[in-house]
């Protein structure tokens, strides 16, 4: 099997590796031309040199490969400490801080990543909610939909400013609904005209104020909308996402490997019902095999050129190229002094 150039684009399907290092396996399968995103997780994490080193590791074997985790702050930051800032979840950062402080955080957070060679975090979270659903809760900026909008743009433009690019989840809402789509399928009774008036807000307004470059659809049903969940509705990703919305970013499954994709069948017919649906990447964590059931099951397909022209956009452009240069900005000096002493308020 032949290795993907850049010319040819990026492929639809993003993977993860187990450790610290690349095995033999893993450069295989970095390989394959339908691989175009890798995500990191703790499990790849010792310290920051050696982070650094994976990721270049990486790159050397797929140059043009996003690279991508979930850092959100709170109990979703994949990499603490040894070279990162910890910081806390959005709730209790959006109640303490106002809108320069918001903006420097997201500016902290992307910077950090940008500087060991990750190119996104899928972050920020748009659902709203405070206490309601298992898997959102205290991550969320807010229980308003409304509030939540108001609340993540200074947060999104900081993190433009550092030269990362955005991804918003989960495309409507996922906190009007009390169970965890990694163990079952939500459903939410809601007509469409209910979830577009409150939940999906957040997105609906970022998306009209520009600062919106990729949405992760959820894994629920919204039974009177359509019966199949969100990421393999073209109801929702197209007519609704792209047509009435007007999104031209990215779409992002979540991970297909997730019990509430189960509905979809096998993890070939997942990534099949996810891309015919309208998402640009699939993304399969937690399980190679199921990895490897999604790269055979796309072995004819042909990736649209328009798609892989917006998985391009998603590639972090650092506006400060080094660790070093970042530890001497005051910016970050002082952001992450501030985090600190809320921090330590818990």
């Amino acid at each position: 099997m032949e290795q993907q150039t850049e010319g040819n684009g990026i492929g639809p399907v993003m993977i993860d590796i187990e450790g610290t290092e690349l095995t033999d396996q893993d450069r295989q399968i970095l390989k394959h031309p339908m691989v175009g995103g890798l995500i990191f997780f703790s499990r790849n994490f010792k310290d920051r040199p050696q982070l650094e080193s994976l990721a270049a590791e990486i790159r050397a074997e797929r140059p043009e490969i996003l690279i991508a985790v979930d850092q959100e702050g709170g109990r979703v930051q994949r990499f603490r400490e040894l070279g990162f800032t910890r910081i806390p979840s959005m709730q209790k950062l959006a109640r303490a801080a106002d809108d320069q402080c918001l903006r420097d955080v997201g500016w902290l957070l992307a910077a950090e990543l940008l500087t060991a060679g990750i190119d996104f975090s899928f972050a920020p979270v748009l659902d709203a909610d405070d206490a309601h659903c298992r898997i959102v809760g205290d991550r969320s900026f807010d229980a308003d939909p409304a509030a939540v909008g108001a609340k993540v743009r200074p947060f999104m433009a900081g993190m433009h400013e550092a030269g990362m690019a955005t991804t918003g989840k989960h495309f409507p809402g996922h906190g009007h609904v009390l169970e965890d789509s990694h163990e079952e399928l939500p459903e939410d009774e809601r007509d469409l005209e209910a979830v577009m008036a409150s939940d999906a807000l957040p997105f609906s307004e970022c998306i009209r104020s520009g600062e919106l470059d990729a949405v992760m659809p959820a894994h629920i049903r919204f039974v009177q909308v359509d019966q199949q969940p969100v990421g393999f509705s073209s109801l929702w990703l197209q007519d609704v996402l792209r047509g009435q919305l007007g999104f031209d970013g990215v779409i992002f499954s979540d991970d297909l490997s997730m019990e509430g994709a189960g509905a979809a069948g096998g993890y070939g017919a997942r990534i099949q019902a996810a891309l015919s649906a309208g998402c640009d990447m699939g993304i399969v964590c937690n399980n190679r095999a199921g990895a490897l059931e999604v790269l055979d099951a796309l072995e004819n397909f042909r990736p649209d050129p328009a798609s892989s022209k917006r998985l391009a956009r998603m590639r972090g452009r650092p506006a400060i190229d080094s660790w070093q240069a970042l530890q001497q900005s005051e910016r970050w000096q002082q952001t992450r002094e501030w985090l600190n002493s809320l921090l330590a308020t818990d």
